[in-house]
């Protein structure tokens, strides 16, 4: 890899290893693109994920975790198509990550958006947004889910 401090990395830099990383399921080589303070966000429900890390030892923590407990191995980052702003931090990614559970080996393909805020070569602020219930049902824990957020709502009254 060529000598370039973080510095020097464009969004679209930090991109193209932010995509390593996934791949490799490396949670310190993903964390180590995070400025300390960053906050990498999940708009939509994913079950099992927190609603955002505050900080980049959360972002390493949470995604040891989540990707040591998965059994769905990333192979590939396709149909990623990058939209530039008007501001020169901030990139709008659209992607398709596609691999295989590796429990059962059944084929997945799940459509993401990214909105990066990359400052001198960090990630400062990401908005990940997954389809978690797509996800869920792949690694049959749809069930498991529904319940959960059913749950969830027994004590709440109706209108």
């Amino acid at each position: 890899m060529p000598d370039t401090t973080s510095a020097d990395l464009s969004p679209r830099d930090v991109l193209a290893r932010y995509h390593r990383a996934m791949l490799d399921k490396s949670a310190d080589d993903l964390a180590d693109l995070y400025a300390a303070d960053a906050v990498h966000e999940f708009p939509f429900l994913f079950p099992g994920m927190p609603e955002r890390y505050q900080g980049r030892e959360e972002v390493r923590a949470g995604y040891r975790a989540a990707w040591g407990a998965s059994s769905a191995q990333p192979q590939k980052i396709h149909d990623v198509l990058v939209h530039e702003s008007t501001d020169p931090e901030v990139i709008t990614v659209e992607q398709v990550v596609a691999g295989t559970v590796t429990t059962t080996g059944q084929a997945f393909s799940f459509p993401g958006l990214l909105v990066f805020r990359v400052r001198n070569g960090l990630i400062v602020h990401v908005r990940d947004y997954m389809d978690g219930l797509r996800i869920a049902h792949t690694m049959d824990r749809l069930t498991a889910v529904v319940a959960s957020l059913g749950a969830s709502q027994m004590g709440a009254t109706k209108p």
